[in-house]
């Protein structure tokens, strides 16, 4: 009963603080000509990557290693797959130029990065597979270098035309609304993912299953009740930039902080769930080529939730076999 109460009052609280962090970043970012998607690539993208940090670093101070691997790579392609795609069957989502050609092939480094750093087996020849302290240290370089090019990206402006859709707020007012956002995707997120886990566990699922399926949707809750608010308000900048910057943040900074605290070992059976990261990441790019150039329609969040659904079939699938 309690690991219910935890789930639904966790997910009260996510919707409810992503309205909030919206409203606060898309008025702080017009007052000082900061573009959206810079806005989302940083700010909402870190707040909405704050239950992976929490539940990554926890897990990995507590030895579940396993959980905090799946629940990173779970996330990443419950984001693009079900929150990009359930965002675009509300509001068609524009991709700007410069995420398709730099935030989203960044978004697959990152992933590419993960597989080269944690298979030592099939790289060196010698094992055993896992992404070491040193493997983070340098997630955590490549995630340096991303902040300047969301620093440089933050100073070339350019959202200084009035927005109809862009709710003028007061600077104290704004700033007070990312905060509580921030603080109540952190706390909904902790309640909704200690709630799932615990009905989880009571029926027999694996660590590694828990990670993928639970902890990943549980924590990519505030990207979905973001990037769906953002998306109903029309603001398909902060959506994507929001899933993209996420994406990023959680394998170079999340994964990194948390191989820096422990080492991460890799199962083999991950390599499938990197690689889906990897495809859903291309598919994301693909897009841009398809009938409405640089845009995800509806018919194409269709098709990313229905493979979401398939994911999900396959690992349940395995679980049982």
């Amino acid at each position: 009963m309690l690991d219910a109460l935890l789930l639904i009052g966790g997910l009260a609280i996510i919707i409810a603080a992503a309205n909030l962090l919206v409203e606060g970043a898309s008025s702080i970012a017009h007052k000082l000509r900061v573009s959206d998607l810079a806005i989302g690539l940083t700010i909402v993208a870190f707040g909405t990557s704050a239950p992976e940090l929490a539940v990554s670093v926890t897990a990995a101070a507590s030895g579940n290693t396993t959980l905090a691997l799946g629940g990173v790579i779970g996330s990443n392609i419950a984001n693009i797959l079900l929150i990009l795609g359930c965002s675009a069957i509300v509001y068609p989502l524009a991709i700007q130029e410069s995420t398709q050609w730099k935030e989203v092939p960044f978004s697959l480094m990152a992933v590419i990065a993960v597989a080269i750093c944690a298979n030592d087996l099939i790289i060196d020849g010698a094992g055993p597979n896992r992404i070491s302290r040193i493997d983070g240290l340098i997630l955590l370089l490549f995630f340096s270098i991303f902040l300047y090019y969301s620093y440089r990206l933050a100073k070339r402006g350019g959202a200084a035309e009035p927005d109809a859709h862009v709710r003028e707020l007061p600077v104290w007012r704004s700033i007070a609304y990312i905060v509580i956002g921030l603080g109540g995707l952190f706390l909904g997120g902790q309640m909704l993912v200690k709630g799932a886990v615990g009905v989880a566990m009571r029926i027999g699922m694996s660590e590694s299953m828990v990670g993928l399926t639970i902890v990943a949707v549980g924590t990519s809750l505030p990207e979905l009740a973001t990037s769906i608010v953002a998306a109903i308000k029309k603001k398909p900048d902060i959506a994507v930039g929001n899933v993209v910057g996420s994406n990023i943040f959680n394998i170079f900074f999340v994964l990194g902080a948390t191989a820096v605290i422990t080492p991460i070992p890799l199962a083999a059976a991950s390599n499938i769930d990197i690689m889906v990261a990897m495809t859903a990441t291309v598919l994301l790019f693909m897009t841009a080529f398809t009938f409405r150039e640089r845009t995800i329609d509806r018919t194409e969040g269709i098709v990313f939730v229905a493979l979401y659904i398939g994911y999900i079939v396959y690992l349940v699938v395995t679980q049982i076999n």
